[in-house]
């Protein structure tokens, strides 16, 4: 039985808007934003170029003391592949694969850290399909990994957005 994946379109959608902000950042090199009355200043967020700069990502990211800690399946190693398709970036359980959209109409949107992070949120499940693939336990591991490797700033607006969007997280 496949458990329901109710908080999918919430999740994509509080995705998008924080991409939005990432990107309005990066073209105005404005790093200060308002966010709900306060001042964060964003990182930087890493773009990347090929499939084998996300490859070596991905392995950096899994081989962090931390993360290995904390999550068992960060010792089981992903393979990252291209993708046909311009509108999503996946992961396939069956085979540990990371698929990501390149450069496609002057647009690589999915060669990016929070895509990527996203897509590893997924691989660092304990156990793949035993509860619902964007469901609160799935978002708690997304931004506890933009927490440690992109940086807080990026986590608060992330765990705001989506609570913003009607996402449960935890």
């Amino acid at each position: 039985m496949t458990v329901r994946d109710s908080q999918r379109a919430k999740v994509y959608d509080a995705e998008q808007l924080v991409r939005g902000v990432f990107d309005r950042a990066d073209e105005h090199g404005a790093r200060t934003v308002e966010l709900y009355g306060s001042q964060l200043t964003l990182p930087i967020e890493r773009r990347f170029a090929s499939v084998e700069s996300v490859q070596s990502y991905a392995d950096k990211v899994l081989a962090l003391n931390w993360v290995r800690s904390r999550w068992d399946r960060a010792a089981v190693a992903v393979r990252v592949r291209s993708r046909a398709g311009t509108t999503a970036a996946h992961y396939e359980a069956a085979g540990n694969v990371l698929a990501v959209p390149l450069h496609t109409g002057g647009s690589a949107w999915a060669l990016r850290e929070l895509v990527i992070l996203h897509e590893l949120a997924h691989h660092l499940e304990s156990a793949p399909g035993s509860v619902a693939a964007h469901g609160p336990e799935f978002c708690d591991r997304y931004v506890e990994l933009v927490d440690g490797v992109i940086g807080p700033e990026a986590a608060l607006l992330l765990r705001t957005t989506l609570l913003g969007c009607g996402v449960r997280i935890g």
